[in-house]
């Protein structure tokens, strides 16, 4: 029986966007069940929620310029904002607006690796 049929694990997930969850839905169609629950193994600890990620972007607004951006791996940005002090707090601010953004961005990343990953397994 798929385990995705009657009961969606990634429901639980917090923060989980319809966006996203349908980018998962995409992904799924194209495993086997093994590969699916590698797969939720996989990305369910590489995702980041929106709640993260806000939390992250008020870190890099007050402590550390540029935090968000390397908590998602950009380097060259979070570098960026470390010497301009987050593009002199207007990039920071704007991260904070878009912070759903930033986490759907990085998280349909890690969809496509763990799909990647997955779909090398069995």
């Amino acid at each position: 029986m798929d385990m995705f049929q009657n009961n969606n694990p990634y429901m639980a997930l917090p923060g989980i966007s319809p966006e996203e969850l349908g980018y998962i839905q995409q992904a799924l169609s194209q495993l086997t069940e093994n590969q699916q629950k590698y797969f939720y193994m996989s990305y369910s600890t590489k995702r980041k929620s929106p709640q993260d990620m806000l939390i992250f972007c008020i870190i890099g607004t007050f402590l550390l310029p540029g935090f968000q951006r390397f908590m998602v791996g950009q380097i060259g940005m979070g570098i960026l904002y470390l010497f301009t002090g987050g593009l002199c707090l207007i990039g920071s601010i704007v991260d904070i607006v878009n912070h759903k953004t930033l986490a759907l961005e990085y998280n349909q990343k890690m969809v496509y690796e763990s799909f990647q990953i997955s779909k090398m397994s069995n």
